[in-house]
C-alpha cells in the first residue's frame, strides 16, 4: 500500500518510449507521402523551359521553321519513365526489395506513385509468363512534365559518367524522343547509399504536331545536349 501511494501521481514508465503499433511498409509509406507532398509543392511554381517556349521557341519555328501557326507548333505533351523488373522474377515473383528499390526512385524523381505493368504474352527466352510483373511506369504531364525536363537536362546530364552528348537519331516518324540511363544515381534525388542495387530506366518524350526534325529542334533551343558530330 505504501509504494502504490508514493507512486501515485508519477509517471509510470519513465524513460521507455511510447507503445506504437508498427505496420510492415508503413516506413516506406511515411516517405512516399514526403517525396510527393514536396514534388507537389515544388510542380505549383512556374515552369521554366514552359514559359522558354512560349516565349523564345515558338517565335524561332516561326520565323526559322515557317510554322507561323500556333496550333501548328509541336508541343511535348508527356514524359514516360519505365523501369523493367523483369529480370529480377524469382519464380513468378519480384523480390519485395527490388520492387521498394525501383518504386521509390519513380516516386522520388518523378513526384507520382508508379503503377505496375504485367506482361501481355509470354517469352520463354526470358523466362517470363503472361501475367507476371514486368515494369512500372508513371507519365507527367503539365508542369511536372517541364520541371523534370529542366533537371534532367541541367541537373542530371552532367552527372552521367564519360558524358559525350545524347543521341541525335532516336526519334520516330512522330517526333517522339526517347533514350536510356544505365543508373539512378545520376539523379540528385536519389541517395546511391541507400540503394540495395543498381538499375536503369526508360525515358521517353511524347510530342504532338511535330515530326523528327521539329522535336530535335525544339529540344536543342530548350536546351537538350545532343551528340556533337566529332570534327576532324
Amino acid at each position: 500500500m505504501a509504494d502504490a501511494a508514493d507512486n501515485k501521481g508519477k509517471p509510470q514508465g519513465k524513460g521507455r518510449p511510447p507503445a506504437t503499433s508498427k505496420k510492415p511498409g508503413g516506413s516506406t509509406k511515411k516517405i512516399d507521402a514526403a517525396v510527393l507532398a514536396e514534388a507537389s509543392s515544388a510542380a505549383k511554381a512556374p515552369a521554366r523551359l514552359r514559359v522558354a517556349f512560349d516565349t523564345n521557341v515558338r517565335a524561332k519555328l516561326a520565323s526559322e521553321r515557317g510554322v507561323k501557326n500556333p496550333m501548328q507548333h509541336p508541343k511535348l505533351e508527356k514524359i514516360v519513365i519505365n523501369i523493367n523488373v523483369g529480370r529480377h522474377l524469382e519464380g513468378t515473383k519480384i523480390p519485395p526489395h527490388v520492387r521498394d528499390q525501383v518504386i521509390d526512385t519513380i516516386t522520388r524523381i518523378s513526384g507520382q506513385k508508379p503503377i505496375m505493368i504485367r506482361s501481355r504474352k509470354a517469352v520463354s527466352n526470358f523466362k517470363l509468363r503472361e501475367g507476371y510483373e514486368s515494369s512500372y511506369m508513371v507519365t507527367m504531364r503539365r508542369e511536372r512534365m517541364w520541371h523534370f525536363l529542366d533537371r534532367m537536362i541541367n541537373l542530371v546530364t552532367p552527372r552521367i559518367k564519360d558524358f559525350r552528348g545524347l543521341p541525335d537519331k532516336a526519334f520516330d516518324r512522330s517526333g517522339n524522343y526517347s533514350f536510356g540511363l544505365t543508373e539512378q544515381g545520376v539523379f540528385p534525388e536519389i541517395n546511391m547509399a541507400e540503394a540495395t542495387f543498381t538499375h536503369g530506366m526508360h525515358i521517353n518524350l511524347v510530342f504532338r504536331n511535330s515530326n523528327a526534325d521539329l522535336s530535335k529542334f525544339v529540344l536543342a533551343e530548350l536546351g537538350m545536349p545532343f551528340r556533337k558530330p566529332d570534327q576532324k
